[in-house]
């Protein structure tokens, strides 16, 4: 009896923190995505309350800081850009955890993810919507990631770890990637007021980066840079199907977010990622739009991925990976109007219609959210790298057939091809 009393205390201590670490990422998210935040751009007073808050929560967990300073400026790299010919001061907000093994704890682990955003968007901004001059919240890019490694920060700050880590909010991340190569050029080069760190990027021996992970479906997420060194395509499948999720693997550790500036640094990467969807880019994408339960998912094999990499007995290998991206620099002259799944969620041969955009080709031949395409021209398309291909092989103003699955039914629709608009 005693002992089926203490099964039901620790299943009833185990909710509890699950509610209580959901709670406390909805309430950054909501921050940092508010109105009063004004789209989080770099060197606004935006800018300035999100660093405060997320510095805020690292001194209140006791990590140590970066630099040589008084209080929460101990937490700041501070560094300048320039944008449309004007300086802007921004920072990246750094933490450190030390290991608590002698011996790898002079091994770092970089958790990172950007805090940024396109502040009110406008032309030039990276917004979806550049003739409109709003908030963009930044919700899931990159509140949602921000969230995620704080909880990590806290778990960790718990449990400890052989290895040191390093939680870092990079600024300027949708300029350029700014924020993270300007830390990766600070580490290369001396400073006497750098503390708590390695001695330079080499004691860095791996990278996680969460960027957008809070729209998941159908328990889905993509892992880059499986393939950035030795052992990790493994550990991340063990992960996964110890955590219950549907791991996607990309082998190279390329991509638009700030691990990219770690793989140039041959450090080995794996970058977490729910992938986008209709709201990215504009102001639409705001907390009420998260999936919070998959958000959880996330956190919890985020933890274990990250556990994996800290206890790995010997140092990780760095393999350099060719872009899987051959499709990346395309030139489409066309358009279906679709959202496909980058996830690679569904099982079944085919690339899934994530979104299909009322009064695009697509949607105006009949096909809807949720069919997987198999075929494009006759053409078979069995991943995203395929559907891009056949993408650029088409022509305005030609009328093709775009084979589906629909449930259990094969349907062909006849699909009218209008030219991109610039």
């Amino acid at each position: 009896m005693v002992k089926r009393y203490y099964i039901l205390f620790l299943v009833f201590a185990f909710v509890l923190q699950v509610h209580a670490q959901q709670d406390e990422m909805r309430q950054t998210v909501a921050y940092l995505a508010s109105q009063e935040l004004g789209g989080r751009y770099p060197g606004t007073a935006g800018d300035s309350l999100a660093s405060a808050y997320i510095v805020d929560q690292l001194r209140s967990l006791k990590l140590k800081p970066i630099i040589k300073a008084k209080k929460e400026k101990g937490f700041y790299q501070d560094f300048n850009f320039t944008k449309k010919e004007q300086e802007i001061t921004t920072h990246n907000i750094l933490a450190v955890l030390p290991g608590k093994d002698k011996q790898l704890r002079h091994e770092y682990i970089v958790v990172g993810s950007h805090y940024d955003h396109l502040g009110m968007g406008g032309e030039g901004s990276g917004s979806r919507r550049p003739d409109t001059l709003a908030v963009h919240p930044g919700a899931d890019d990159n509140a949602s990631g921000d969230a995620v490694v704080l909880q990590l920060a806290k778990y960790f700050k718990q449990v400890g770890s052989p290895r040191s880590i390093i939680f870092a909010f990079f600024g300027a991340e949708e300029q350029g990637l700014i924020g993270s190569k300007q830390f990766l050029e600070w580490m290369k080069k001396a400073d006497a007021q750098r503390i708590n760190l390695p001695a330079d990027p080499k004691g860095i021996v791996a990278m996680v980066n969460l960027d957008m992970v809070g729209r998941m479906r159908d328990s889905a997420m993509s892992v880059s840079g499986t393939g950035t060194s030795t052992d990790f395509k493994t550990i991340v499948e063990q992960v996964a199907e110890q955590t219950k999720l549907n791991v996607s693997c990309t082998p190279d550790g390329y991509g638009p977010s700030d691990h990219a500036s770690f793989v140039a640094a041959e450090i080995p990467v794996l970058f977490l990622t729910t992938g986008g969807h209709m709201e990215y880019h504009t102001p639409d994408d705001m907390p009420p739009t998260l999936n919070y339960d998959g958000l959880q998912q996330t956190l919890t094999f985020s933890e274990t991925l990250i556990d994996r990499l800290a206890n790995l007995p010997t140092t990780p290998d760095y393999i350099s990976v060719p872009s899987s991206q051959t499709m990346k620099h395309a030139k489409f002259k066309v358009t279906l109007g679709l959202m496909p799944d980058v996830m690679g969620a569904s099982r079944i041969p085919g690339l899934r219609a994530d979104i299909v955009v009322a009064g695009k080709p697509a949607y105006q031949a009949g096909i809807r959210s949720g069919d997987i395409i198999q075929e494009i021209d006759g053409k078979p398309v069995k991943d995203i790298n395929e559907y891009m291909e056949r993408l650029s092989e088409l022509q305005p103003d030609t009328t093709i057939p775009v084979k589906v699955l629909r449930g259990e039914k094969v349907l062909t629709f006849q699909v009218e091809l209008k030219k991109v608009k610039k």
